[in-house]
């Protein structure tokens, strides 16, 4: 067996940082993820740096795969760029074996850069749960076959998907799961591995077994303490796609009918992935094998009166993030401010592998040897040409500026995790605000957040100037 470690990832989708039960959520059942926490290291500031389109999960994980920052991934994510390395690609040329499933946001050329093996793959952003269109590996890269589906019944308006079967009546948790554990169970030789299992849930539209629909009672389910019948200003987003999934204003009733659906997709997902562990374990390979959870970025579902994830919130950028296995210390929880894009150097180190240079993101491995490290001093993100924000050790900052309104937030997180208290306008905090607003301004310098149609528009709108 090889020197080097196993990497096996289980990546989610909409899945907020708070719905491991062992994390603290005692509504919601993860067993699976539970035993993870256990044995593992959780990472309790993993953060995404936002969106530069709607569908924040396309740059997530465009960012994910190339340890980049937003503004240095090409265009929104949905194609990588040769000289920007990947992290199959990079574990690949070190002799691993990589292998992935499900949900791929980059597009056929990045995948096939990526893995040595497949199956159950799309390359989509959400679809039907039941009747996922999806590919088998293919050697070549090329995906030549399509298919025609009807997206929207109501305006009779169809897509063409690269696609050559569907696996009618099967959900996408269960279908990708299935493929991963062909794919352990086929194993042979000593090379190590790496597997990729890219969830579509907890993404609407939220259907799953009715044994798992039946796990909540939305009579039961507790709102949380920032749920809001609406936002209290205009964000900029407050209409898209994901916004009018709930009526507004937003109900209690209706809330928890989301909240109880989004979990039970969770306790599905974590029951499938508890089958691929069980597998794994089989294999005899479980001992030497790195195991990573994580989410593409959170969701609203009725807090601050929001449904989507197109904001700079707590439960929108900040995500769960889970390892364990070998070099892992046990049982342990790290404060450091981490990003999603440090996954890729980390594992990198972790596996003896040398980290590309093109990669942006910090290794955690100093955090996972000493709990006091710290990794950076600031996160900061964005969304699109209306949202800013930075946060350290303590406090947020959010800034907007939306069709010529600045509107500024400023949060205590450790006193007000919920974001419920704005500080911005406290005389006591005025200090506190111009640091961050400093720290906001050296990111838009380093970073290059200048982009034409995103930073240009909101630095312009920020300084009065359009």
């Amino acid at each position: 067996m090889s020197d080097r470690p196993n990497i096996l990832f289980f990546f989610t989708d909409d899945q907020r940082f708070d719905t491991i039960r062992a994390l603290g959520n005692g509504q919601v059942i993860t067993p699976h993820l539970d035993g993870l926490v256990e044995n593992g290291t959780s990472f309790a500031n993993a953060y995404i740096m936002g969106g530069s389109c709607p569908a924040v999960c396309m740059p997530s994980r465009a960012m994910l795969m190339t340890g980049r920052t937003l503004y240095h991934i090409e265009g929104q994510g949905q194609a990588v760029p040769e000289e920007h390395a990947l992290m199959g690609e990079t574990l690949r040329g070190a002799g691993y074996e990589t292998f992935g499933t499900g949900k791929w946001h980059s597009g056929p050329r990045a995948y096939a850069r990526s893995f040595s093996a497949g199956g159950e793959i799309f390359f989509g952003g959400m679809d039907d749960h039941w009747n996922v269109p999806v590919n088998d590996f293919d050697p070549s890269g090329e995906y030549r076959q399509r298919i025609q589906q009807t997206v929207d019944f109501h305006r009779q308006r169809i897509a063409t998907k690269i696609c050559d079967h569907i696996k009618a009546g099967k959900h996408s948790s269960e279908l990708f799961a299935d493929a991963t554990i062909d794919f352990l169970r086929g194993l042979e030789g000593d090379d190590p591995f790496f597997a990729y299992v890219s969830f579509m849930a907890p993404h609407d539209p939220r259907t799953m077994p009715q044994e798992y629909i039946d796990m909540y009672d939305p009579a039961e389910i507790e709102l949380p303490p920032n749920f809001m019948a609406e936002h209290p200003f205009d964000n900029g987003e407050l209409k898209i796609r994901d916004e009018v999934l709930a009526g507004f204003p937003r109900t209690e009733e209706e809330v928890k009918q989301h909240i109880a659906a989004y979990y039970a997709m969770i306790t599905h997902a974590d029951a499938q992935m508890g089958r691929v562990l069980e597998v794994l374990k089989e294999t005899g390979r479980g001992e030497n094998t790195i195991v990573v959870f994580a989410g593409d970025n959170g969701l609203a579902v009725g807090r601050h009166g929001l449904m989507g994830k197109q904001n700079m919130y707590e439960h929108s950028v900040h995500v769960p993030l889970v390892m364990c296995g070998p070099g892992v210390p046990q049982g342990e929880r790290r404060e450091a401010l981490a990003y999603l894009i440090d996954i890729f150097p980390t594992l990198c180190d972790l596996s003896g592998v040398e980290i590309p240079g093109s990669v942006e993101g910090k290794s955690l491995t100093p955090a996972l040897r000493d709990a006091d490290e710290r990794i950076r001093e600031h996160l900061h993100f964005a969304y699109r040409h209306w949202q800013r924000s930075v946060r350290d050790a303590q406090h947020k900052l959010i800034e907007y500026a939306v069709d010529g309104v600045r509107t500024t937030q400023l949060f205590d997180l450790v006193a007000d995790p919920h974001e419920l208290n704005d500080l911005s306008g406290e005389a006591s905090y005025a200090e506190k605000l111009e640091e961050l607003r400093g720290a906001l301004r050296l990111w838009q310098e380093e970073y290059g957040d200048v982009r034409e149609g995103q930073g240009e528009v909101f630095w312009r709108a920020y300084d009065g100037e359009g």
